[in-house]
């Protein structure tokens, strides 16, 4: 194997290994020592690619974010209808979060309200996943399929927070059923929210007491 795909193994292999151990012992307690052991590594290559440790995790989302997007792509492609589309999108969404544990304790319970965070390249691959949400709405809204009344910001703070509401609910709890049960109940409540409203026939002697049907 050549030199930088040796290297590209040996950093993929840390942050596979940085991602267990941080979910299992907590940002504090784990060490860079360990994390090195675990992947086979010593700790000055880890540093040398990382510099610290709060870096190291700060690392860790965008490996899992960008096979996000290439999922997505691939399949939205495939459907038609902005609805549908959110559907898929946020069902892969948690289908991952589901299938990566860890990778989801690390991201819900570490880094999404880190001040820090915010300003990596990480975090950049997450907003870039935001805009395929955001990009969903934007065709509802033009299609006629979602509520043009409802500000999109709000209406993507609403799907996105009631997932990871689940999501870190079930973390929490210990991951005791299957995440994937939540979905479409949860999606059946927005649904409500976010499709536009079927417009009804008035009476035409609406403001009459003895309007009827």
């Amino acid at each position: 194997m050549a030199g930088p795909e040796k290297t590209e193994e040996r950093k993929s292999n840390i942050l596979e290994a940085a991602t267990r151990i941080f979910s299992e012992k907590g940002f504090q307690d784990a060490t860079i020592s360990e994390i090195a052991k675990a992947a086979g590594a010593s700790d000055a290559f880890v540093y040398e690619y990382f510099n610290t440790k709060e870096n190291l995790l700060f690392s860790i989302p965008r490996e899992h974010m960008q096979q996000l997007h290439e999922n997505l792509a691939f399949h939205l492609k495939l459907i038609r209808g902005a609805v549908n589309k959110l559907h898929a999108t946020l069902y892969m969404q948690l289908l991952y979060y589901k299938e990566h544990p860890d990778f989801t304790a690390v991201l819900m319970l570490m880094l999404k309200h880190n001040r820090k965070f915010i300003d990596t390249e990480a975090h950049k691959e997450i907003r870039d996943y935001l805009k395929i949400v955001d990009r969903c709405i934007s065709e509802g809204v033009e299609s006629g399929e979602v509520n043009a009344d409802i500000d999109p910001y709000y209406l993507r703070a609403t799907l996105i927070g009631s997932l990871e509401h689940i999501v870190i609910n079930w973390l929490l709890r210990g991951k005791p059923e299957n995440l994937m049960d939540a979905f479409e109940p949860m999606f059946d409540v927005c649904l409500k929210l976010i499709q536009k409203k079927a417009e009804t026939s008035e009476c035409p002697l609406l403001s009459q007491t003895n309007c009827r049907p």
